[in-house]
């Protein structure tokens, strides 16, 4: 039998239980005392919280210190409250976070909940939005997966949500968690979310659209709109549910919401902002490849990531010079746009282009999001034929219109595309790249990524072997058509337009782009030269042994053709164009470095001749307009081109200490001016390197030279003064004459 508890025991026992609950409660305190002070781990100052680190960020710098951009995991393109549409903050609090409004940081009626949803079965969430914004924002290695671990770093969470709650107010933190969370395909924020999956921006965001987005926070993956769209639809119209339930949503509203199609505009997620974003985009996968070819990882092995790691690349890019290359294609392009639509006026430019306009359709992000969605092509063409709310880019800005998806591309089809990139000859270096006329619209890089028909820019090579050869630029050829026999193949004859009748000298000649001439000379050095010489000047695409390349039948990218004309402007050096200096890792410690190497081209006596006879194109010549026009008249050489129907118009520009070239053109080369006149190099790319050239000699900073092209030291043996050739010519018939 027992002995009854005397109320002795029973006060010594209720002491000993309050003790232990006082002293557990006390216990409980101080470590939340201690983890706020920074005894588990150091908690961000309030300085952090208003300027959350970017030091993980990979800055990409300029010759001259200046950061062009960054890489980063976070994009804080940050918006404000009133620029979030209420159906974004409807559908987070509905889904996350019920009593957002009503708790401080910590919602402990929903943390004890958990454990009895645990004896259940049932897993539930216990993070407030305020505790998940201390996460995304404070916490370098993400939710911790060791247990113990995970429990300190959620006591560290409810500190920070707490102090958050106390110095800001709901607004501002909901504006900060929708800012940092990632939306996955590289959409961080909510501005980058709204942009990348439907080409809007968050104040516009539908019912639908802001629950596939906050959808998308249960696991970027699982539930991505493109990677698996049923399960984000069936999630989108869970969420709109959870709204009706908390009364943020009406049935009426729902039962229309939830028949909408996830309506996808995906354009992936890329730095648009800021200056030279074709050239970012490039670096970057570029840098990617360095790493993986050269087995470049951190000291545990694992590999770099340009996003998160902090690097710093150190480019050969100048920034005054990049801002002048961008500036003086915004201001051309505007003007010579409206007269390329003007020459189209009462006519039908899409007669017998059917073909290019269906390309041009399953080529769109359109199409693509459509076929994601699992539409037909019956479904498909029906929506290109509807008319909808579409962001159409025009040089006057972007403009929101209401039209049909299959006339955006017709437009887009009859819109000019232009690059440029200029570069030192001497070391190699690049110093502007400008790789389309708008990245946020057109992702396709047509410096390096992009090979087109170089025209008369490629009869300098010819040229320039005939020269090596030794032809001198005085000697006179009649400008008739030439024939070539091509042994397996029909003869070629060569078109030419705007032939200058009688005999012309070879300076007359490439002066004045006489395609007879550089057939007559292509006659005399065989194609397998001049191919040689093409490659040995640094151009990679495929440049066929046929008499044809003597007019530039072939394609060839802005970055080889710069970098082939450096070889001229070099005495004869080949340097491979090169943007990337060092690579160091946050600590300063260089990863990769890269140095110019020389490659000799050609003979620098004939290099110095062709910078004579380049020089001739524009006093004399096709590339008049630099000097006669727009006042250029320092010591600059070039090559003006024009491809078949006026596909392509280029200027290639050579100085002593800059070379330079512009390509112009329409996606497609279906689509062209209606006349050489409007179309040709001369004025579709050589005035975009003359506001390039006026912008860089006006700024002192810059500092490029306008000195003439040094001859060689050893003294020049070719004779370029036409002059002095016809009367050495007529001293030789004199001795000839008198037997001498």
């Amino acid at each position: 039998m027992r002995k009854a508890l005397s109320q002795e025991d029973i006060r010594k026992y209720n002491f000993t239980l309050w003790k232990l609950l006082i002293g557990g409660i006390a216990l409980f305190a101080l470590f939340i005392v201690c983890i706020g002070f920074g005894l588990f781990g150091e908690l961000p100052s309030f300085r952090d919280i208003e300027h959350p680190k970017s030091n993980q960020a990979s800055e990409i710098v300029t010759d001259d210190g200046r950061v062009l951009g960054t890489y980063f995991v976070q994009n804080r393109s940050n918006v404000t409250y009133p620029e979030i549409s209420p159906n974004v903050i409807n559908a987070l609090i509905a889904t996350e976070d019920i009593r957002f409004r009503e708790h401080s940081g910590i919602d402990f009626k929903r943390t004890f909940t958990i454990f009895l949803y645990a004896i259940v079965g049932k897993k539930q969430g216990g993070s407030t939005i305020t505790q998940q914004l201390a996460l995304n924002l404070f916490s370098e290695e993400g939710r911790q997966k060791n247990f113990a671990k995970r429990i300190l770093q959620k006591f560290q969470e409810w500190v920070i949500a707490v102090k958050l709650e106390r110095n800001y107010t709901k607004e501002e933190i909901i504006v900060m968690y929708l800012n940092t969370v990632d939306f996955g395909n590289q959409a961080y924020g909510i501005k980058s979310a709204a942009r990348v999956y439907f080409n809007t921006t968050p104040d516009k965001l539908s019912v639908s659209q802001a629950a596939t987005l906050v959808g998308i926070l249960k696991g970027i993956t699982r539930y991505s709109p493109t990677r698996n769209p049923d399960r984000a639809l069936a999630r989108r119209n869970t969420i709109m549910g959870l709204m009706v339930k908390e009364d943020l949503l009406t049935q009426q509203q729902f039962d229309t919401e939830q028949q909408k199609p996830l309506g996808l505009r995906f354009s992936a997620a890329t730095v648009n902002d800021g200056i030279a974003p074709y050239f970012r985009a490039v670096l970057k996968n570029d840098i990617r490849k360095i790493f993986e070819e050269r087995s470049i990882t951190k000291p545990d092995g694992t590999p770099y990531d340009l996003d998160r790691d902090g690097l710093k690349i150190i480019t050969t890019l100048n920034y005054d010079m990049q801002v002048a290359a961008e500036d003086a294609q915004k201001e051309y392009m505007k003007t010579l746009q409206q007269s390329f639509t003007n020459s189209w006026k009462g006519r039908n430019p899409f007669k017998g282009k059917e073909a290019q306009i269906e390309q041009g359709v399953k080529r769109s992000d359109r199409y693509k999001a459509l076929q994601l969605e699992g539409k037909s092509e019956a479904e498909i063409k029906e929506d290109f034929n509807t008319p909808t709310r579409l962001t159409i880019f025009t040089w006057k800005g972007n403009i929101d219109t209401l039209m049909k998806p299959i006339d955006s591309v017709k437009y887009y089809k009859m819109l000019l595309r232009n690059a440029m990139m200029a570069m030192d000859p001497q070391t190699g270096y690049v110093k502007a790249w400008v790789g389309g006329i708008n990245y946020e619209h057109f992702k396709y890089d047509q410096v390096k990524m992009g090979t087109r028909q170089v025209g008369s820019t490629a009869k300098p090579f010819t040229y320039a072997v005939a020269i090596e050869n030794g032809y001198s630029p005085c000697f006179s050829v009649l400008n008739e058509p030439v024939t070539i026999e091509i042994p397996g193949s029909p003869p070629w004859t060569p078109r030419s337009g705007g032939t200058v009748p009688g005999y012309l000298t070879l300076q007359k000649g490439l002066a004045l782009s006489q395609n007879y001439i550089a057939a007559y000379l292509m006659k005399q050095v065989g194609p397998t030269a001049v191919a040689t010489l093409a490659k040995k000047m640094g151009i990679t695409s495929e440049v066929p042994a046929y008499p044809s390349i003597a007019l530039g039948s072939f394609d060839a990218s802005v970055y080889d053709m710069v970098g082939a004309y450096s070889v001229f402007a070099n005495k004869g050096v080949w340097t491979k164009p090169m943007y990337i200096l060092r690579i160091e890792d946050k600590n300063g410690v260089v990863l990769h470095s890269e140095k110019a190497i020389p490659v000799p081209a050609m003979n620098e006596e004939v290099a110095y001749v062709m910078t004579r006879m380049l020089r001739g194109v524009i006093t004399n010549g096709t590339g008049w307009r630099l000097a006669g026009k727009f006042g250029i008249k320092t010591p600059i050489g070039g090559k003006t081109g024009t491809t078949q129907n006026n596909s392509d118009g280029w200027f290639m520009g050579i100085s002593p200490q800059l070379v330079a070239g512009v390509w112009t053109g329409c996606e497609d080369r279906a689509f062209h001016f209606t006349s050489t006149a409007q179309g040709d190099g001369a004025t579709t790319a050589l005035p975009i390197f003359a506001g390039f050239m006026k912008r860089v000699y006006a700024n002192p900073k810059i500092n490029i030279s306008k000195a003439d092209f040094e001859p060689p030291k050893s003294g020049v043996s070719i004779t370029f003064d036409c002059n002095q050739y016809q009367q050495q010519e007529q001293k030789t018939e004199l001795d000839e004459k008198l037997g001498f």
